[in-house]
């Protein structure tokens, strides 16, 4: 036994400042690879996250989260008689009618976003398409949808609904300094019952002429203030004084082509003049709306268009023939025909699609 252990087993008290202790030796630091048994004590988040992703489909338990009732019938009818214990959900047809709800409906983040209408030839329905897009848009959107009419030459987009003010975009223009809210701008739309607001063109070709690229500046800087989303008109051709600053203001594009050749073909020269002065990526994004209610559809291969069209746009939706939009007066959306408000929603969820950031 040692020295200490003596002293200590003695019970003398021992001094421990004079007991003189080898140090041992200093051993070489081995650094562990283990990295999995290290625990990570900083944030290992490139960023933090922001507080809109503590949403109730990620937090809440299933015994928490809100029943939902079929929507059919007979699968709600066994929900009930079952007492809620055998749910067989809704079929099919309302699942994906519920999806392209959700697209339509989906958070468009950051400025308003501007979506023109536009082709190079006139009386292939570019203005009916503005309207069922806007429409069944709105009909679904919970914010505000905006249809704006920038033709030229007297367009009659105000016509496709029910038309309950009287004012134009020019009156837009000459009163935009009072323009401090949405109430004093809701005066100067039509909404349809859908909740598509629509503002009208002036009625008189000659005024219309003087609706220029300042003036379209001023209305669009007034919408991005109230509206989500704001759909133009353009009018017949893609080259008069308001485009450029319709295009230059565009985050999405429709395009819209009857179903003969010369159709085809001015609408597919259309994606080639953009492409040639700038706007190759907004083609590239762009939607193609194929009208086959239009004069010798029956007479070519619309598979054919089609595909030419799928060559050089992100995507082609065919616009059926409804005898309400042949007509050309107000549209009511809820009795179109089912493929035609199929057509519109499937539109609107592209172009929506194609608007998120």
């Amino acid at each position: 036994m040692s020295q200490f252990q003596d002293d200590y087993s003695s019970g003398e008290k021992t001094n421990f400042q004079d007991l003189e202790l080898d140090p041992e030796p200093t051993q070489p630091t081995e650094v562990s690879t283990n990295t999995e048994a290290v625990p990570v004590s900083v944030n290992i988040f490139e960023e933090s996250e922001p507080a809109s992703m503590l949403t109730a489909d990620r937090l809440l338990k299933d015994e928490a989260r809100p029943r939902v009732l079929p929507v059919t019938f007979w699968r709600r009818f066994i929900y009930r008689i079952t007492f809620g214990k055998l749910n067989m959900g809704d079929n099919r047809k309302v699942r994906e009618r519920r999806s392209l709800d959700a697209r339509i409906n989906s958070d468009l983040r950051g400025e308003t976003k501007f979506v023109p209408v536009l082709t190079r030839k006139g009386g292939v329905g570019k203005t009916t398409i503005t309207t069922i897009i806007g429409m069944a848009m709105a009909l679904v959107r919970e914010d505000r949808v905006l249809a704006i009419d920038a033709n030229p030459d007297r367009g009659t987009l105000a016509e496709r609904v029910e038309l309950k003010s009287d004012k134009t975009v020019r009156d837009v223009v000459r009163r935009a300094g009072g323009i401090n809210s949405f109430t004093v701008f809701s005066d100067f739309i039509s909404r349809d019952k859908t909740r598509l607001d629509v503002l009208a063109s002036d009625t008189d070709p000659m005024l219309s002429e003087a609706f220029d690229e300042g003036d379209y500046n001023v209305v669009a800087d007034i919408a991005s203030r109230y509206y989500s989303v704001c759909l133009t008109d353009c009018g017949t051709g893609i080259v008069h004084s308001v485009m450029r600053a319709i295009l230059l203001r565009a985050n999405g594009l429709v395009v819209v082509s009857g179903g003969s050749i010369d159709e085809a073909r001015l609408a597919s020269e259309t994606l080639t003049w953009l492409e040639s002065n700038g706007f190759g990526e907004l083609v590239k994004n762009s939607v193609v709306a194929l009208n086959t209610a239009t004069y010798g559809t029956q007479l070519v291969k619309l598979d054919e268009i089609e595909n030419h069209f799928k060559t050089r746009v992100r995507a082609v939706v065919r616009i059926p023939y409804d005898p309400m939009l042949a007509a050309g007066a107000v549209v009511q959306f809820d009795k179109l025909h089912r493929a035609t408000r199929q057509a519109a929603r499937d539109l609107a969820a592209l172009v929506i699609d194609g608007l998120i950031d």
